[in-house]
């Protein structure tokens, strides 16, 4: 009978863990919502789309600007005993058009289109570093649930090491100094969950901050894929695709059509203006009459009180200054890239070492405990030799998880942690459309 129940409860506990691995939160649906909830992307989205209002408005530069007018007056004039009442009525409709402003609004144009596309690639380098950040709280929100299942699986043993001391005392095999080493193992041993716990619920919290949505059941997270073969390529690759270079280039780009735009102002301006307008005069017989008019206005800057110059030279300061962050940028992403990858290939060997001594922990502690019982070990080296283990398990899992973070880190540096490029299975945003 007892066989039969214990059967059925591993058979339903077999079954129960499928059903949960089921419906488990796999990384890329975490990334995905990532993608489409976190309000610090939408807030970048916002002001991609900011920046591309600006093309329109300076290519309303091209187009005419036309206005309604209208105007009264009332004149009250008095001459000895004469009063001369007058009330003019006026109506009527503008048109202004810039025929030639110095190639200013073409240059304009020009460098809004472009401060645009740098804007774009600067909410492609926003969207890497949420999805970064979205992989840590995913693989740390794993880890640490995988580290509390160590530590209370460590404390349920150190309870059997205790009542087996308790045992062993009461027969007078054992001493009350081997009870008390267990119990003060124990005790580290609880405090010890009681930290993992309140890890875990941290790591959660900061879980349902990057990603938008609580952390249920976690899948494994898969290591990064298609990471170039050495870090010289991985370079190359960095410095012409990363977004961040890209947008300072364009940056640049954009600046430099300023500077056109800024040195247009000293051209001359040539604008057309025509209008009409209709005209009420009431003084003593009503008089209406219809005014049309075209024309050409030329105006061309003397003195400005060095208004101009001034701008002129702060765009082209401003313009050095963007070439200078160019540089600026590049060094950083090689930075980047070069500590990312460096922190890969050390949690690769890092996790290798701890798999060996975890190994290694694993047989000495089988060992110790097995010395234990013939009496050729004390309780205290049994101890000794379950702390080596966790600790080794601990640092196992974390070197595991350096390793996931990394790699998603190098394809960050790389330009390349996009939900185009990881295939999220999302709407993908585009800033085309509204």
């Amino acid at each position: 009978m007892k066989k039969t129940l214990l059967s059925a409860f591993l058979i339903s506990s077999i079954i129960f863990a499928c059903t949960g691995c089921g419906f488990a939160e796999t990384l890329m649906n975490a990334l995905a919502k990532a993608y489409i909830n976190n309000s610090a992307l939408n807030f970048d989205r916002a002001t991609a789309r900011i920046y591309d209002e600006n093309i329109a408005i300076a290519k309303s530069g091209y187009y005419p600007v036309v206005s309604a007018f209208s105007t009264y007056s009332h004149s009250h004039r008095r001459v000895s005993t004469f009063f001369d009442k007058t009330m003019i009525g006026d109506i009527g409709v503008e048109l202004n058009q810039k025929v030639f402003d110095g190639f200013t609004t073409r240059n304009t144009v020009a460098a809004a289109e472009i401060q645009s596309q740098a804007q774009r690639e600067f909410l492609r380098s926003s969207e890497q570093n949420l999805l970064l950040k979205a992989v840590q709280a995913y693989t740390d929100v794993y880890v640490a649930r995988r580290i509390a299942v160590l530590r209370r699986q460590n404390l349920a043993a150190l309870k059997e090491q205790v009542r087996a001391d308790h045992v062993r005392l009461e027969v007078g095999e054992g001493t009350r100094v081997d009870l008390a080493q267990s119990e003060a193992q124990r005790s580290q041993a609880v405090s010890l969950v009681h930290q993992a716990n309140a890890d875990v619920k941290s790591k959660e919290a900061a879980y349902r901050h990057i990603i938008g949505d609580s952390a249920g059941p976690l899948m494994i997270p898969p290591a990064a894929r298609n990471i170039p073969s050495n870090m010289e390529i991985g370079i190359q690759i960095a410095l012409s695709k990363h977004p961040a270079v890209l947008s300072s280039k364009h940056t640049v780009d954009s600046a430099s059509y300023i500077v056109k735009a800024k040195e247009g102002e000293f051209l001359p301006h040539i604008n057309v203006m025509a209008s009409t307008s209709r005209e009420k005069v009431f003084k003593g017989l009503d008089s209406d009459a219809q005014i049309h008019s075209i024309g050409m206005q030329l105006s061309v800057p003397i003195y400005q009180g060095g208004l101009l110059s001034a701008q002129v030279r702060q765009s082209k300061e401003q313009l050095g200054q963007a070439q200078i962050q160019v540089d600026s940028i590049r060094e950083q992403v090689r930075e980047q890239l070069i500590a990312a990858w460096s922190q890969l290939e050390g949690a690769k060997a890092a996790v290798v070492a701890y798999r060996d001594a975890v190994r290694a922990n694993q047989i000495a502690l089988d060992g110790r405990i097995q010395e234990n019982r013939v009496g050729q070990a004390t309780t205290l080296d049994v101890l000794i030799s379950r702390g080596m283990m966790v600790d080794s398990q601990v640092n196992l899992v974390s070197a595991e998880r350096d390793v996931i973070v990394a790699g998603y880190a190098v394809k960050a540096a790389l330009g390349s942690l996009t939900a185009n490029n990881l295939g999220l299975r999302t709407l993908h945003y585009n800033p085309s459309k509204r």
